[in-house]
């Protein structure tokens, strides 16, 4: 089992800090080897992540990969605007000029922020969506420039296809393999000019993105109620991309908020320390919201995105930090008893490994349940076409429709997360922290962890293919065990683990994709002790595997 670093929640200390001037050097200067898997262009399920310094977030792959891109557009007939957005990590300014000077040597008509600041992967999804509605030519897709809440020295890179969510991996496969070539072909045939020029070419844009996002933002929350009922909101940017985005909304809605937090710094030094002492911008995480825990009796409710802001982390007077999966099922609990205008049929998505609450408050509500492998692109699709309500997995990454049922975003938005959970006040006069308490008063207190346990590449491995009757587990901490599962039940598609499942609670088990360890997911209905023989069977039964 992870140990917690003494580090964690606490200032960071200075020594500790990322030296963006090296960071930025080792991104122009240094060159991956292609024949080293660990520098090559890898898609994983949020795009290409790496460090400059690791060689895997380099000049190259970036030149590499936006090239990639431009093939891939002019093979499928793209001829639309592409939306691009970077966030404050130190790696994504350089990466975007990279990236201009090939889409501009390739004639693609990009958009750019013509304040040249920072775009949050939500307000990307939304521009696609509002450039493609309604057409069926010259459609327009995104890039995010993002390692998403990744420590300081990581840089990222990530594409959204005309429907406005993560692309898919047969995209992602064909892009990922086209930028390796290039790497492997030291960047022969990738089209480039110099930055300058670059800029000024006819096909780079500048594009107000806040002004469009931030006026339809009463379309999905109700800002008019937040407003006249003068909830007291805290908010914290984590000194991500949305943090020029709330002073705007704050003064066209009229609400009763205070950013408690606006610097950016790329070395994110105002930060504490996550559970392993390193700095990490994820608002689901105790130790890295502590700052704002402690401001909590100052507001009726208070959030934070990370530094995309595609995720969000709910503060509440009484109960400090929501645990994501309890503020999910809250959400979509309130959600679908205040929009009347959403269809009958719309159902709720969550990914296998989210909680039960979840499956209870969906036959609470009598609506469908979608339930998914991890990756939000398994929810662009319903949530597109108006088939999803919400949808939302356990990381604390969530959408849902326009108050009139259509579609809001494909990507998932923690700037109307954090919004929502004021306009639940405005509506209830409850929070979600107390929403939550009344709704497992009826449905039953779920405990929820997750674990990582230390695992070979070889073991990892063997986790992906596991089948039940290897499991060999009929009975799961005094329980029968009523299914085992490999493949998500809502579209019969593999997740990469098992899910063992009981009447009152469930273990999952699936390999990390960049650590030496797997994850446990583990829930119970009947207390903690229940949750850790949860925990300690399904070790052993794994253990007995390996």
């Amino acid at each position: 089992m992870t140990a917690q670093n003494p580090a964690a929640g606490k200032p960071v200390d200075p020594a500790s800090l990322a030296n963006v001037p090296q960071l930025v050097t080792a991104y122009f200067a240094l060159k991956p080897d292609a024949a080293d898997p660990a520098q090559r262009v890898s898609f994983g399920t949020s795009g290409h992540r790496g460090s400059s310094l690791k060689n895997s977030f380099n000049e190259d792959h970036i030149l590499a990969t936006t090239q990639a891109v431009c093939d891939h557009r002019r093979r499928t007939g793209l001829t639309g605007p592409l939306f691009i957005g970077i966030d404050t990590h130190a790696l994504a300014e350089p990466a975007l000029a990279s990236a201009v000077e090939v889409f501009a040597a390739n004639g693609v008509d990009i958009m750019i922020d013509a304040r040249g600041g920072y775009t949050p992967t939500p307000v990307i999804s939304h521009a696609i969506l509002s450039h493609n509605r309604g057409r069926t030519a010259d459609l327009a897709d995104g890039i995010v420039i993002s390692p998403s809440h990744n420590p300081p020295e990581d840089g990222g890179y990530k594409y959204n296809p005309p429907h406005g969510g993560p692309a898919d991996t047969d995209v992602t496969s064909i892009i990922e393999n086209s930028a390796n070539r290039y790497l492997e072909a030291a960047l022969k045939g990738v089209a480039r000019m110099p930055y300058a020029r670059a800029r000024r070419s006819p096909s780079t844009h500048l594009h107000d993105f806040v002004g469009p996002y931030v006026a339809d933002l009463g379309n999905v929350v109700d800002m008019a109620v937040v407003k006249s009922s003068g909830v007291k909101i805290g908010i914290d940017p984590l000194g991500g991309a949305a943090v020029h985005y709330w002073q705007p909304i704050i003064e066209r809605y009229g609400i009763e908020a205070t950013v408690v937090n606006e610097a950016v710094d790329p070395t994110f030094r105002f930060m504490t320390a996550d559970w392993d002492g390193k700095i990490r911008m994820d608002c689901s995480s105790p130790f890295a919201m502590a700052s704002l825990i402690r401001m909590r009796d100052k507001f009726d409710v208070a959030f934070a995105n990370d530094t995309d802001a595609d995720r969000h982390g709910i503060v509440t007077r009484a109960g400090g930090l929501m645990n994501p999966n309890h503020f999910l099922a809250t959400a979509i609990a309130y959600l679908f008893a205040w929009r009347p205008q959403w269809g009958k049929e719309a159902a709720i998505g969550k990914t296998i490994v989210s909680s039960s609450i979840i499956d209870r408050v969906a036959r609470k509500l009598n609506r469908k349940l979608v339930e998914t492998p991890v990756g939000f692109k398994w929810f662009v699709e319903g949530l597109g076409s108006g088939a999803f309500g919400f949808a939302g997995e356990e990381s604390a990454g969530a959408s849902f429709l326009r108050r009139d049922g259509s579609v809001w975003t494909t990507d998932k938005d923690g700037i109307v997360m954090g919004l929502l959970a004021a306009e639940m006040i405005g509506k209830t006069g409850r929070d979600p922290g107390q929403l939550f308490d009344e709704l497992t008063a009826e449905l039953g207190v779920p405990f929820y962890e997750r674990i990582d346990v230390a695992a070979t590449p070889k073991q990892k491995d063997a986790l992906k293919t596991l089948g039940p009757e290897q499991l060999g587990i009929k009975e799961l901490a005094g329980e029968a065990v009523r299914a085992i599962r490999t493949r998500a039940p809502g579209n019969n598609q593999s997740f990469g683990g098992i899910k063992v499942e009981t009447d009152m609670g469930w273990f999952a088990a699936r390999p990390s994709g960049t650590e030496d360890v797997y994850k446990i997911y583990a829930e119970s209905f009947r207390g903690p002790d229940h949750l850790k023989r949860i925990q300690s069977e399904a070790q052993a039964a794994i253990a007995r595997v390996f």
